[in-house]
């Protein structure tokens, strides 16, 4: 089992930048495929971005492609988000997650979920 918590949320402004981070507890991280999700209000959880265990293969939702980088480092148990070019529409709380099953976009096959990090582009 794992544990996530989320780091970084805020307040930014149109075209400016954030990072996201997710630790995990444990000694267990290296084991798991990593995700990014969000939820914007009266929307779904929608998948933004996933990475492999060792980081050498990643996929990003056709949204966030080119401006978000997802990226990992093991030692430190941690996952990060890097969100540049923000959007108004980027405004949602960001979820990290983790699963075994592979580099997958899928919500529900991940198990384990942080409690969420509030981020808001404005105009």
């Amino acid at each position: 089992q794992v544990q996530l918590v989320e780091y970084g949320g805020g307040l930014v402004q149109a075209g400016g930048s954030l990072r996201l981070s997710c630790a995990a507890s444990g000694r267990t991280f290296s084991r798991y495929y990593m995700g990014w999700f969000r939820q914007a209000p009266g929307k779904e959880r929608e998948f933004v971005a996933t990475i492999s265990r060792s980081g050498g293969n990643t996929a990003y939702a056709d949204s966030v492609k080119g401006r978000f980088t997802i990226s990992r480092d093991n030692a430190k148990n941690t996952v990060y988000l890097q969100m540049n070019s923000l959007k108004p529409e980027d405004t949602a709380v960001y979820y990290c997650a983790a699963t075994t099953r592979g580099v997958i976009t899928t919500a529900e096959l991940y198990s384990f979920w942080g409690q969420g990090t509030q981020v808001t582009v404005s105009s």
